[in-house]
């Protein structure tokens, strides 16, 4: 099943998961150790972050890293910075507002 990338960090502990890995490439038991949950639980939360294609998995010996797709990620920054403009210009007429209303003579 393909999952979203929206609903993959719609989840706190993936978000979690993505912050640390963003550090540095991490072992499965690495990420695991930073969380209070199984090693199962963990490892389902890898899964659905590289089917999203969030996480790439590199092959050391018989260890796997997962480290963050970068590309992915700025995919993600793509879409919310419609966003983040729309809010930005709501942010500046309130702003204009509120200063016109500090210069308007108090009555």
């Amino acid at each position: 099943m393909r999952r979203d990338i929206f609903q993959a960090i719609a989840d706190p502990t993936r978000r979690a998961i993505i912050a640390l890995i963003a550090l540095q490439a991490m072992t499965p038991n690495a990420i695991a150790e930073n969380f209070n949950t199984t090693r199962q639980a963990v490892s389902k939360h890898l899964r659905v972050l590289t089917e999203c294609k969030l996480l790439k998995q590199e092959y050391q010996g018989r260890e796997i890293y997962y480290s963050l797709e970068i590309e992915k990620m700025k995919e993600i920054d793509k879409w919310l910075d419609q966003y983040r403009k729309i809010w930005e210009t709501k942010f500046n007429q309130l702003d204009e507002l509120l200063t016109k209303i500090k210069k308007q003579p108090k009555k």
